[in-house]
């Protein structure tokens, strides 16, 4: 059986009466079957409509390959006459969203000749991608305005039923190559398209088109927006945001970006001389760990720095350990309070670090690796560091 589309021929049907053909459960949920319905199934990029049959909740509507609409639905109905009821909400923010977009795509299409290669309408925002070698601001700017031209100007929006050549003679833009009769939507004066999905009747109807953002896509440009209300939304919070950016700013809204790029210029310069400064750090530690705590070789064996770092990450131990291993003969067995470890030693030596970490840290559960002259890794219990450091130079102080 081919289900009838109400949606077809008119998108703002709230409630229809129809005849349940079918009820079969699915999982936790039930496929019911109407002969004509209004709910509008998931396709061409636009979600589908939710509402009621019934007093039973419609969850998901489908369009299954032989043309019946599915309704899954979250109790099982009767079958028989029942009346259905579309959530409005819902399909109006669709429909708006749906028609801005059409609107959109041909406003870059007229100004541009930047074709939409794709569309998602999504729970909050919606976006088109655009074929196009480059899209800048101006472009951006120059499309919503002409697209908001369109809907303020308050233009009809016709649904049209002809064959492909049918269509094709009067003027749809996208040609499609499919049998028998098709449904396409026309903006008075400005663009036909096929489509099958829901519109406004005419343009005001979808209030605003706001372009949020653009980024390149798989060789396409991705360009978001919103419509109706949804817009009206985004720029009052929009506005909200930038308005409290200024205030801690202690700047005007319009000063915003330059005040913003300068702290980013003063951060980037904080950064680079906090890191000059831990490298300088790490350099006089690393000396005063050598003259004060360092090991003194014996019978041939490298000195060894031994130290459990109380207030350090494990960032700045990699940096001690390269420090105080850039001297000569000297390993160095170094822990944080948090349970990283490093096990290193200057270049030449022939030690492995990395099979003596990994014999330590086994016997504490802990887990790590490297190469011969530089290891790290971690132990589950923090408590557990002093004791593999103390297994470590336990090992390397036995003779040879």
């Amino acid at each position: 059986m081919v289900t009838e589309r109400l949606y077809y021929h008119d998108a703002f049907q709230r409630e229809f009466d129809a005849q349940v053909i079918s009820v079969n459960p699915d999982g936790d949920r039930w496929r019911v079957l109407l002969d004509r319905t209004a709910f509008y199934p998931t396709s061409g990029g636009q979600p589908h409509d939710t509402g009621k049959i019934g007093e039973v909740n419609v969850l998901e509507v489908l369009d299954s390959d032989d043309h019946e609409i599915i309704h899954f639905t979250d109790q099982t109905v009767a079958t028989g006459p029942v009346r259905c009821r579309i959530d409005w909400g819902r399909r109006f923010y669709h429909i708006q969203q749906h028609t801005g977009q059409h609107l959109l795509s041909a406003a870059f299409i007229e100004l541009f000749q930047m074709p939409t290669v794709s569309f998602h309408l999504g729970r909050e925002t919606s976006t088109i991608d655009l074929a196009a070698p480059i899209l800048e601001q101006r472009h951006l700017e120059a499309a919503e305005r002409r697209t908001n031209e369109i809907i303020f100007e308050d233009r009809p929006v016709r649904i049209l039923f002809g064959t492909a050549e049918e269509l094709a003679a009067a003027g749809v833009r996208k040609q499609v190559d499919r049998e028998g009769i098709l449904r396409a939507i026309e903006v008075e004066g400005f663009d036909r398209q096929p489509c099958g999905g829901t519109h406004v009747s005419r343009t005001g109807q979808v209030g605003l088109v706001l372009l949020r953002k653009c980024e390149k896509v798989k060789g396409n440009w991705r360009v978001e927006f919103v419509c109706g209300a949804r817009a009206g939304l985004a720029a009052r919070t929009d506005f909200a945001v930038l308005g409290e950016a200024a205030r801690l700013l202690s700047c005007p809204a319009s000063e915003v970006p330059a005040m913003v790029g300068r702290a980013l210029e003063e951060r980037q310069e904080g950064y680079r001389a906090r890191q000059r400064l831990t490298e300088e750090l790490a350099e006089v530690q690393a000396l005063m760990l050598l003259a004060t705590e360092g090991r003194a070789g014996k019978a041939g064996h490298p000195g060894v720095v031994s130290r459990v770092l109380s207030d350090s990450d494990a960032g700045y131990m990699r940096l001690l350990a390269t420090k105080i291993v850039a001297q000569p003969f000297v390993r160095a067995l170094l822990a944080t309070r948090a349970g990283q470890i490093i096990f290193a030693q200057s270049p030449g030596l022939e030690g492995d670090m990395n099979a003596l970490l990994r014999d330590c840290l086994s016997a504490a559960g802990g887990k790590g690796g490297g190469t011969r002259d530089f290891a790290q890794g971690s132990v589950p219990d923090p408590n557990r560091v002093d004791s593999v450091l103390d297994s470590a130079l336990r090992q390397l102080e036995r003779p040879a």
